[in-house]
């Protein structure tokens, strides 16, 4: 294929990677940006893959039946509850993809093209893999520790090392020496040193981050991955991985503003942890309130003699896999001529857009989701809210107590309904490890189960 036959595939499938990402902005449009997603990527790899340059497809063919055969099988045997933690997997091997690749263009700089009259490694060159290798390793070894967290591997508490912000510093300025050292002289042994440095602050700056800010270092990640992978792109002068790993970098960084908007955080507050982490007991102290619990007759009760029903999904409606119970149980109550919407706050689950998901998947109709700023003002007039594990985005603690960590996010104000409905297992905290008020509120009735039960018990009693 001549370069500007090349170049002519790349600029396509840049272009159907715009639409897809413009696709993905609304669940309505969401399979169509899928399958251009699939597109794009489908003629990146086949422009790749007939480029004259290649001596041998045997390696090429390996990678691509490998690489096939898991993606086919991960994604027919994931569940949706390890979404999280999949993508985090996967925002890792993006990462270690720039770091073999900057390394191989180390170790074979001519068969890259790009050594200058010396035989040395072009200048921008060695900018643009020392970028990429720094970012791809960080983005690589925090992956793996967001993997870990998300996957119970290990604790999701915030890890806090003695002097860990001084230590950061100091290992971020040795990068920062050691590339300006490499871009002036090449000397390999400067690369491998800052690159084993920054596989290790990847490490560090994810260990100290807490269970409740995991959906923003998932979008961080992504954000990374892409900056990574486009910074591989200009030392294989390939526009197709530029153009793509600048989309998915900056739509990773504006998500990661919109969900620490979402939280009332801030990037640096992320950065530094210590919010959330695994749910144990309840707070201590606050196990002798009381609490008004009912059951699935008490609540069909509340459910049929209500004109509005508002259910908030979260995490818990993930684990149990209650969704299709759950829209079960809505289709009922519209049956009865009840009205009944879903909000979505931006960080329940685990990840942006979580619960949107699940719901999709259980084939709630999109008119019928509706966003935090949307329905908030709802709440004082609906009858019924059904709460399904949904614990820190409704939390009034973030408006009534300035002590509290989540003071001053906005939440879903579901305590303003006449009677909140809230299924959870037993009044542990959520993933930000803080007690909720909403357990021991007047208008609140707790339904101590496994919500995928309750929800075909509630069924059943409609």
């Amino acid at each position: 294929m001549s370069p500007n036959l090349t170049a002519l595939a790349y600029l396509a499938a840049s272009v159907l990677f715009i639409l897809a990402l413009r696709g993905l902005s609304s669940p309505a449009a969401a399979r169509r940006g899928n399958l251009m997603g699939i597109g794009g990527m489908a003629i990146a790899i086949a422009t790749t893959v007939v480029n004259p340059d290649i001596v041998s497809y045997g390696w090429i063919a390996a990678a691509l039946a490998i690489g096939g055969v898991i993606g086919t099988v991960v994604a027919r045997r994931i569940e949706m509850t390890a979404m999280p933690q999949l993508i985090a997997g996967f925002h890792s091997l993006v990462g270690m993809a720039a770091v073999l690749v900057a390394s191989a263009a180390l170790n074979h700089p001519s068969t890259y093209g790009i050594v200058d009259a010396a035989g040395l490694i072009r200048f921008p060159s060695r900018i643009e893999m020392s970028l990429g290798v720094i970012v791809g390793a960080i983005t690589f070894s925090g992956s793996i520790v967001a993997f870990a967290k998300l996957q119970g591997l290990m604790s999701g508490d915030p890890v806090m090392l003695p002097g860990r912000h001084v230590i950061n510093i100091v290992l971020a300025l040795a990068i920062v020496v050691l590339m300006v050292m490499f871009v002036g002289n090449p000397d390999p042994n400067l690369f491998w040193v800052f690159t084993a440095l920054a596989f290790v602050i990847g490490v560090l700056l994810i260990i100290p981050i807490g269970g409740a800010d995991m959906p923003v270092v998932i979008s961080m990640l992504n954000s990374y991955s892409g900056w990574a992978a486009a910074g591989i792109g200009f030392t294989l002068e390939n526009s197709a991985l530029i153009v793509t790993g600048a989309l998915v970098g900056s739509s990773g960084a504006i998500l990661s503003y919109v969900m620490v908007k979402a939280m009332n955080r801030s990037f640096l507050s992320v950065i530094l942890g210590g919010f959330g982490g695994d749910a144990g007991p309840a707070a201590k102290g606050k196990n002798d309130r009381p609490v008004k619990s009912g059951s699935a007759e008490d609540a069909a009760f509340v459910l049929k003699n209500a004109a509005s029903v508002i259910i908030v999904p979260g995490y818990g409606m993930a684990v149990a896999q209650a969704q299709h119970a759950l829209a079960e149980t809505a289709d009922k109550l519209k049956e009865m001529g009840i009205r009944v919407r879903y909000a979505i706050h931006p960080v329940a689950g685990r990840m942006p857009g979580h619960m949107n998901v699940l719901l999709a998947e259980a084939d709630v109709p999109y008119e019928d989701v509706v966003e935090l700023e949307e329905i908030n003002a709802d709440f004082a007039d609906t009858d019924a809210v059904i709460v399904i594990g949904a614990n820190d985005v409704t939390n009034p603690a973030a408006k009534k107590d300035p002590k509290s960590p989540i003071f001053g996010m906005p939440i879903l104000e579901v305590e303003r309904a006449k009677t909140v409905l809230f299924i959870k297992r037993s009044l542990a905290p959520g993933y930000a490890g803080i007690d909720n008020d909403l357990f021991y509120a007047e208008n609140t009735m707790m339904l101590f189960a496994d919500a995928k039960k309750m929800m075909q018990d509630i069924a059943k009693e409609l």
